[in-house]
């Protein structure tokens, strides 16, 4: 079920906006020919935005950008079960999406990415980007939320022991 970001922010939407705790999302841009095309990328939630990257050349996802900034954006996490139903997790967040120019924002960026997906065991020195020229970071503005949560029922309380099926007594 559909839900709000004022309806359902604890625990769903929070886990996107404090904790970035989905591990990458996948966010979808709209070209010039109407196509969708989406992408997953490892992101950073910072100053209430969420941060991408991509390479500076120009392809499919920057096209897209320069030619719409609206963007959507998935975020998939949690335990997949499957019994007859699957169990599910997810945040879609809605915004319009620009290039960061800052180089001090982009290392800031760069150094919450580090923070989130590198080993913390490399002696990577700190804030050390050599290549930060050959990188397009983007920031998204999030203007709306959407989560959906769907939980399985107790082992049980499901098929077979329990038939909750639309076809009660089937048989192969």
């Amino acid at each position: 079920m559909p839900c709000k970001a004022h309806a359902c922010g604890p625990p769903l939407i929070s886990n996107v906006e404090r904790h970035g705790r989905a591990y990458a999302g996948r966010l979808a841009t709209v070209g010039p020919d109407g196509w969708p095309y989406i992408v997953p990328l490892l992101y950073v939630w910072m100053n209430g935005e969420i941060w991408v990257h991509s390479t500076s050349e120009r392809g499919h996802f920057r096209n897209n950008v320069d030619h719409a900034p609206r963007v959507c954006e998935v975020f998939p996490y949690g335990r997949f079960e499957c019994d007859s139903s699957v169990a599910y997790r997810s945040v879609v967040a809605f915004g319009h999406i620009r290039i960061v120019e800052d180089q001090e924002q982009k290392k800031a960026f760069f150094d919450g990415l580090m923070a989130k997906y590198s080993d913390p065991r490399l002696d990577r020195p700190k804030s050390f980007y050599p290549r930060l020229e050959q990188v397009t970071v983007y920031s998204i503005v999030v203007e709306r939320m959407t989560g959906k949560e769907q939980q399985l029922p107790a082992v049980e309380n499901r098929w077979p022991a329990v038939d909750n099926t639309k076809t009660p007594n089937a048989s192969p």
